[in-house]
């Protein structure tokens, strides 16, 4: 069975026996068609996320060469991403710890 044939569109049924068989192909194209584009454009993101993870990886290793420590830039670049108030709840939960433990 091919592919076009074994893969329906979405919200489509199967082809009634009234429906000619001309009619169903043309469905299963459209369906193998749009099923294509949707696999080649995840592997073109991919792709591309692979090349991203590459730079960034090469500049963590830049600020390494430049002395900064790149465990703390990673950690200050999670916490840029959160909202203010998340931000102030860590460091008073991070503060209530650290007092329980006596550091």
């Amino acid at each position: 069975m091919s592919v076009s044939a074994s893969f329906a569109a979405p919200g489509t049924t199967k082809r009634s026996a009234t429906r000619p068989a001309a009619d169903a192909a043309a469905e299963g194209n459209i369906a193998a068609d749009r099923l294509r584009s949707l696999v080649e454009r995840i592997e073109r993101l991919e792709e591309e996320k692979k090349a991203l993870a590459g730079d960034i990886k090469d500049i963590y290793a830049e600020a390494k060469s430049a002395g900064f420590d790149v465990k703390v830039l990673r950690q200050l670049i999670r916490v840029r991403r959160l909202e203010p108030a998340e931000v102030e709840e860590q460091e008073t939960l991070l503060d209530v710890y650290r007092r329980a433990l006596g550091m």
